[in-house]
């Protein structure tokens, strides 16, 4: 058992004012320092119920080459699952520390399903300022239910409606990615997986901060999905990096943050972007987010499409199974 959760740390460090040192970034990530004060990203804001299929393909093509990020407005997916969703990770959240740890990855495991605080290598000893936790919601034969909390006790609901609602946007996006492409409607979501494509849902619990200046929640990466389709809670944390400088997202109420993904960089042969971004946390309130990671199964093996790739357009990415590049990612290794 990690016997250092960051929910904890952050209560002690609530009465000394002060962080421990290994929370404490090089200034060249510290966010007060690196952080384009002044400006906040409005990322493509893009609505998915647009009539004109054409006009909406565009839309996600562009957003994808140019950000690998934008915001999905009229998803369809109701205003008050989210927020059932939001309250139950919350209050996930909130149980005694002994009944979290319950869910906590057990001794010896491999995989990244469960609660926990730390996911990947960690460069010169630093930490970052949340804790998490993971579990699959789809297809049902990937579900580990050891993994899905009892409390509350309307959990597994919550999360199982929002797996079902969120297929129908999953499906619309990779469509719209083929056919930006120009590639068959299909070909693009067959490439990830198809209907074994994993939703990995994390739930990232960024406590108060007493120095947010110094601190991050999650360093700067892009994600080993294909794509990340992200639900924050109401206070500000996402930064992405464009044209050389760090800068907040600004949020929109109830839409869903989709993140461009390694895979889809991959496959797309880098015509669409993988997003570069952070997170930052907050003095005093607590930041929450859930991210849902649309993964390849570890089996699968991934590189760029065929018909991407040609003389005047080389294979710019080598072709391996997602398990591999998920070690390769988790541990800092070369690809």
């Amino acid at each position: 058992m990690e016997v250092e959760r960051v929910q904890a740390i952050a209560s002690l460090s609530k009465c000394m004012g002060t962080i421990p040192t290994e929370f404490i970034r090089a200034e060249n990530e510290q966010p007060a320092i690196t952080t384009l004060h002044g400006m906040v990203l409005e990322v493509p804001v893009i609505d998915l119920c647009e009539p004109d299929e054409k006009k909406l393909v565009r839309a996600i093509d562009q957003a994808s080459r140019e950000w690998g990020i934008f915001q999905l407005v009229n998803h369809d997916i109701p205003t008050d699952l989210i927020s059932k969703l939001q309250k139950v990770g919350r209050e996930f959240f909130e149980l005694p520390q002994e009944e979290k740890e319950l869910y906590a990855k057990p001794p010896g495991y491999q995989g990244v399903e469960g609660y926990g605080t730390k996911l990947q290598k960690e460069v010169e000893g630093k930490k970052g300022w949340v804790d998490h936790l993971f579990h699959k919601i789809w297809p049902p034969s990937a579900i580990d239910y050891q993994f899905w909390p009892k409390t509350p006790p309307s959990y597994r609901e919550a999360n199982e409606e929002y797996a079902e609602r969120l297929r129908g946007v999953v499906d619309k996006l990779f469509e719209s990615l083929s056919l930006g492409l120009g590639l068959e409607g299909h070909e693009m979501k067959e490439a990830a997986g198809g209907d074994e494509l994993n939703y990995l849902m994390k739930i990232n619990y960024y406590p108060p901060c007493p120095r947010p200046d110094l601190a991050l929640g999650v360093v700067a990466h892009t994600d080993m999905s294909a794509l990340t389709i992200l639900v924050p809670n109401e206070v500000q944390g996402l930064q992405v990096f464009k044209e050389g400088h760090w800068y907040d997202v600004k949020y929109i109420p109830n839409a869903l943050i989709i993140h461009i993904g390694d895979q889809i960089e991959i496959l797309s042969n880098g015509i669409y972007k993988g997003v570069l971004h952070r997170t930052t946390v907050n003095k005093e309130m607590t930041r929450m987010s859930w991210p849902v990671f649309l993964e390849p199964p570890l089996e699968l093996e991934t590189g760029p499409i065929s018909k991407l790739v040609n003389k005047e357009n080389p294979s710019k990415y080598k072709t391996k199974k997602y398990k591999d590049y998920v070690h390769c990612k988790l541990n800092k290794l070369p690809q």
